[in-house]
Parts: C-alpha cells; structure tokens; sequence
C-alpha cells in the first residue's frame, strides 16, 4: 500500500472593496485581504488546514497589516465589515511617497528624479 501525504502553505485571496487613504504613503488605496495557512495534503486533496492568519495589504504602496482574526474571518464570510485602523497591526511597511520637485521659474511640477525640469531647464527645488 502506497501512501500520499503532505503538508503545503497556502494563501486565499478575499474581496474587499473599501477605499481608504493609506497611514504611509497618503495616497488613495484599497484594502486587498488574504489569508495565509497551512494544510494537510493527502493524495494532493487538501483535507485539513490550521494557523489561519488574516492580512491586509495596501493596493497603493504595498505595506502589509495583520487584520485581528474575528474581523477576518467576519470578511471572508462576505459580510462586507468596514476594516478600521484599530484592526490592524504594521508587519512591513511599503515604499513610501515620492518627493515632489517644483521647478522656481516655470512652476512646473513633478515626482520624478529629475535634477532640471524638462520644461525649462532650470534647476528643480523639493517642496
């Protein structure tokens, strides 16, 4: 007799559509939930599966929370709950916004790395 077992890692994406500005990057974001967990395979069909842990991650810059798991298990139910900021805990923080540059002659504006601005050719200040 012949027997399959194995344990994986695995990940479930969970829709959420809520809008919210990011804590660090403060632009507009969305809110994209998963959950992460193992599992116990036999014969390739997951058959268990526990350390269940629920996260957020930011659509705009990329940081990553810990969402408290009652609120995650809530969402992964569907039943739409709003995520407040007291529901999540920082794991990695995301790239951060960029430095806006101005250029003092023409006005122009931008978040690029340019050291002149492209209209002018004056020399670009940070604001």
């Amino acid at each position: 007799m012949f027997l399959m077992i194995g344990i994986s890692q695995g990940r479930k994406d969970i829709s959420s559509d809520q809008l919210v500005i990011c804590g660090q990057c403060g632009q507009y974001g969305r809110y994209q939930v998963f959950m992460t967990f193992s599992q116990l395979l036999l014969f390739f069909i997951p058959c268990f599966r526990w350390g269940r842990k629920y996260y957020v991650q930011m659509s705009c810059c990329g940081t990553v929370y810990e969402l408290d798991p009652a609120v995650g298990e809530e969402i992964s139910r569907g039943s739409g709950r709003e995520i407040r900021q007291q529901d999540l805990t920082l794991v990695s923080g995301g790239r951060t916004a960029r430095m806006i540059r101005r250029c003092p002659a023409c006005g122009y504006q931008t978040d690029e790395d340019f050291d002149f601005c492209p209209k002018c050719g004056e020399r670009l200040s940070r604001e």
